[in-house]
């Protein structure tokens, strides 16, 4: 995996960067990347809600940074909206249920305390590293769609260490 800079929240796309995708790809091809893209796309749908309502009214660092967890989440999931429309397909059905889990998560965090979200945080990140890594492992992306992947899986790594870190001290 290529080194990438996890201090940008928000890389900048272009209008040209948007374009269709999966022409000529076979159909078994198109269904792994389907499913990939939509187990993604859901899941970073929970993440954004757990950070949401894990977020205070308190001004402290740890609220700064789950904003800024959060507002990165908010990406990965638009990077993953956006993928999913360049090959024509659609998110899943039951993404708002992931939505009630991350609500679940989230508050039940908060009110457990500081530890407890992150906590929350570390295990929930780990996960998604995990699932990122079985993704780009058993299907076969396009070079632009990978290296949003593999981003999106450092900007996971990173708040594992920042999570780790405010825990550890």
């Amino acid at each position: 995996m290529a080194e990438y800079d996890i201090n940008i929240i928000r890389p900048q796309i272009t209008a040209e960067s948007v374009k269709f995708r999966g022409s000529g790809f076979e159909q078994a091809r198109l269904s792994r990347i389907a499913l990939g893209l939509r187990t993604l796309h859901t899941l970073e749908t929970m993440a954004v809600n757990i950070y949401r309502f894990q977020i205070t009214r308190k001004e402290s660092e740890l609220n700064r940074r789950l904003i800024a967890a959060m507002c990165n989440e908010m990406t990965h999931q638009q990077d993953f909206s956006v993928k999913l429309y360049e090959y024509k397909m659609r998110p899943s059905i039951i993404r708002p249920a992931y939505r009630l889990v991350g609500i679940a998560f989230g508050l039940s965090s908060r009110i457990l305390g500081q530890k407890m979200i992150l906590k929350t945080g570390i295990w929930v990140e780990t996960k998604a590293v995990s699932h990122y890594a079985h993704l780009l492992e058993t299907i076969d992306w396009d070079e632009e769609t990978r290296k949003v992947i593999e981003k999106d899986q450092a900007d996971e790594i990173g708040h594992i260490n920042c999570w780790r870190s405010m825990l550890a001290s």
